[in-house]
């Protein structure tokens, strides 16, 4: 995945809303992608597993695996998106399995803006799986 990103942009002084706002994206294209690799299916059926794994939930519950194997670095990112203020939690959520997605979507945003992609990848596949 190509980061098209300005070089004055410093991940770092984003506000986590903003990290999760492009580490939303980042991660249902990456949620897609294993899905297409999986070969072709109807599209509603893509559609329904890709919820699946995007879900608030889904992230929360996957990112119990990520703790143990992230970066001082990436931990810091994570709680900031965890401790974030979204303002409003949708009412078919739990406010904690939603703090928790917000993290996972911060991280993932940060770490795209920071060009890491293979580590994105690394981390996707501890939470969801391997492609096939």
């Amino acid at each position: 995945m190509e980061r098209l990103y300005n070089a004055d942009c410093d991940p770092r002084q984003l506000s986590p809303l903003t990290l999760a706002f492009i580490g939303d994206a980042v991660f249902e294209v990456f949620a897609r992608e294993r899905l297409v690799r999986q070969g072709s299916r109807p599209v509603s059926e893509l559609h329904r597993l890709a919820v699946q794994n995007v879900c608030c939930g889904a992230q929360a519950k996957a990112s119990g695996f990520l703790l143990p194997v992230l970066t001082d670095e990436e931990a810091a990112v994570f709680r900031r998106g965890k401790n974030a203020h979204p303002g409003h939690v949708p009412k078919n959520a739990d406010p904690s399995d939603y703090h928790l997605a917000t993290a996972v979507e911060a991280l993932f945003g940060y770490l795209y803006l920071c060009g890491r992609t293979e580590r994105m990848r690394e981390l996707f596949r501890m939470m969801i799986g391997p492609d096939t």
